[in-house]
């Protein structure tokens, strides 16, 4: 419906967060994952990677360490942002399975093996490889 409003309000309350505690503050951080969350659709996949590749984790890893959830959220975002982009290449989509990999393995470690969100991790594991399999047998 609305994305696009939401789009520019969820740019608003990122900026003016990080402009009032910084970019490393855990508010922050929750609300750059918000935000990333928008860039997962079709036009938005190279500035969702961007923030999220070159912003958001890197300050999280620092500021929360690999193992936080949001950070393992981020790292989820950035996945998607790469597998569920159909013009995506083999070596994004190999990026996408190679996170995904850590994550479920933090998160089994991190949450235990049953835990929902170690679950859908693992879902979203198998689609990154279903998405590599499908790019290998089309080259």
């Amino acid at each position: 419906g609305r994305h696009n409003e939401a789009l520019v309000l969820k740019r608003e309350v990122y900026a003016r967060r990080v402009a009032t505690v910084g970019v490393s503050d855990k508010r922050t951080l929750l609300d750059g994952l918000n935000l990333s969350q928008h860039f997962l659709r079709p036009g938005l996949w190279a500035e969702g990677i961007t923030l999220l590749r070159d912003h958001l984790l890197p300050t999280a890893r620092r500021s929360l360490g690999s193992d936080d959830d949001i950070t393992l959220c981020l790292n989820t975002n950035l996945a998607a942002a790469f597998s569920n982009n159909p013009e995506c290449t083999r070596e994004g989509l190999l990026e996408a399975e190679t996170i995904m990999h850590d994550v479920v393995r933090r998160r089994r470690r991190v949450f235990g093996p049953s835990h929902p969100d170690t679950l859908r991790a693992e879902d979203d594991l198998s689609f990154a490889r279903e998405r590599v399999a499908a790019v290998a047998a089309h080259a």
